[in-house]
Parts: C-alpha cells; structure tokens; sequence
C-alpha cells in the first residue's frame, strides 16, 4: 500500500488540531485565519524556494486567489448559517465536488466504492458534526450557498493542485505557489483586522502553530499524498479532520457526544478505510486485453508460472541448444 493515504490523513489530523488551538487566541475567526495563512503561506514559499518560481503558471495563481477565497466564503457561511450547518455543508460537499470536478475536466471518472465510501463519510460526518446541536443562523439559505460555493472553491484548487504534481511539478513547489499567493492576498486582510493580539505570548504561539503546524507541514503532507493518491480520494480522507476535532473536543476540551455524534464518528472512520485501501483488480488470464495490451503466450503471468513457449526455450538452452 502506497504513503499517499497516510500522508493525507496525518494532514487532515493536523488540520483538526485547529479548533482546539485558536481557542487560546482571543482574536476574531477572520483575523485568525488572516494571520494563519500569512505564516503558513510564506513558510511554504519560503521552503520551497526558487522551485516556486518555476512551476508559476496563470492556473497555480488562480488557484491561490481561491486558497484565500475559501476562507472567506467559510467564515460568512458560518457567519449566517451556524457553525454547524455552515461547516457540515463547506466540508462535506468538498470531495463531492472534487470528484465531480475531476471527472469533468480530467475525466478521471471515480470508481463505484468512492462514490459509496464518499456518501457515507459525509453522511457521517453530518451526523458527527449536527449531533452536537445545530443551530440555524438567521440568513440559512444564503449561507449555505456560500457554503456550497466554499466546497467548489476548495474543490477547484485541489483539482488544479493535483493536475500540476501529476504533470511532474514538485509538490512543495506548487504548494508554495497556492499558499503563499493567498498570504499576499490574505495580509491586507490582516491589517485591517487588526493584528494587535499577536502581541500576547498566548496567542502569538497558538498562531505560529496554526500557521506552521496546521497549514504549512499539513499542506505539505498533503501535497506529497496527491502524488500518489487521487485527488477525488484524497478530499474524502481530509473528512478525517472533523473527526479529529471531535475527538480533541471529547478529550481535551472535556465536551460530550450524543449518540448520533458516536454513530457519525464510527460510519465515518469505516468510510474512510474503505477509500485508503487500494482496490485490487484482477489477474490477468491468457489472451486478456490489459493497459498494454493483449497478454500473449509467451509471457509470463504472474501466479501461473513460465509459459510454455519460455519452459521449451529454457529446455534448449540446459540441453546446449539441440533443434536449432
């Protein structure tokens, strides 16, 4: 089984440790996720060096407008919806997106069990995330399009991401490139917010390693698991973050989970090891059509031992060569 999976998930664990973390800060949500992006971002760019300039593309540097984008789609879904409904929707509808965004433009059609593992991981994550107590804001509508529109942002610099990585542009590079663009555009953002709680220890800290932990050496994991990993795949494996957050939440935070909290968490996790796992196709037989082409007779298929052309070739050659 490749890394990639692992590297997605342990990225999604560290975006789930977020939550707990900007407790500590006493600044608002927009301010927070400003500076958190300044410090990931540059960090990102500043790791990846002059590697960030050669994979510049007009498609990277669109997809750091919608890095920045999505956060400020989040935070006023949020703002309307609840943190509950506006979470569940944004996150949620991210990996159906990226499938779909997938298969349109690159026409990597996702397989049957995606589609399955994927609806039963946001179903999951639903249950995990409303279990708690929704409540709807007062403009609900609005803010779940937001929301939605939020998941398709998500969806697209994924997507556009992975393309780049798969096309031979080294993952760190192209993650510096979408972060420490949105760090640009994030930093006024920042400005205007106000940035006078860095000054605190406390929050100062909490902060770096938002930006450090939680956004740079997370987008970094996940940029090395979209080598190997499908995009589609991946964005089903971030729903792991949700469940990390709820479990901090239980553990550190000392907060309770209602039976359908429980039961979300659990069809989520069986979800998500039903997306890791490599799915194994079938042994080729004799004469079958494969990738590259026809299995012929006289090659090897593994599992069935030498051929039978090989076997005569390899008696000749132990006899010295007789019948030539």
């Amino acid at each position: 089984m490749k890394n990639g999976p692992l590297a997605v998930v342990a990225a999604a664990v560290l975006w789930g440790t977020a939550g707990t973390a900007g407790l500590l800060v006493s600044a608002d949500s927009i301010a927070l996720a400003a500076a958190r992006l300044v410090i990931g971002g540059a960090a990102l760019a500043l790791f990846a060096g002059r590697g960030v300039l050669r994979v510049l593309r007009p498609g990277l540097l669109l997809a750091a407008v919608a890095v920045a984008a999505y956060q400020l789609c989040f935070f006023a879904a949020v703002g309307r919806t609840g943190v509950a409904i506006g979470t569940v929707v944004a996150i949620g509808s991210g990996p159906v997106f990226t499938g779909l965004l997938s298969w349109a433009l690159h026409g990597e059609r996702p397989s049957r069990r995606w589609a399955l593992a994927t609806t039963a991981a946001v179903s999951g994550c639903a249950a995990l995330i409303v279990g708690g107590g929704a409540q709807a804001g007062g403009q609900v509508v609005s803010g779940v399009l937001l929301a939605l529109l939020g998941g398709l942002i998500y969806a697209f610099y994924a997507v556009t991401a992975a393309r780049a990585i798969s096309a031979g542009a080294p993952s760190g590079a192209v993650m510096g490139v979408l972060f420490g663009g949105a760090a640009v555009i994030m930093l006024p953002i920042l400005a205007w917010r106000g940035g006078a709680w860095l000054a605190e220890p406390r929050g100062l800290l909490a902060v770096l390693y938002l930006g450090l932990a939680a956004t740079a050496l997370a987008y970094f994991l996940y940029g090395r698991g979209l080598r190997t990993t499908p995009v589609a795949t991946a964005a089903t494996l971030a729903l792991a973050e949700p469940a990390v957050a709820a479990v901090l939440g239980l553990l550190v935070l000392g907060e309770r989970l209602t039976p359908l909290s429980v039961a979300g968490l659990v069809l989520l996790a069986i979800s998500l090891v039903a997306v890791a796992v490599p799915e194994r196709g079938p042994v080729p037989e004799h004469g079958a059509v494969t990738e590259r082409g026809p299995v012929l007779e006289h090659e090897a298929v593994p599992g069935r031992g030498a051929a039978p052309e090989r076997r005569r070739r390899e008696a000749e050659a132990a006899r010295g060569g007789e019948g030539r």
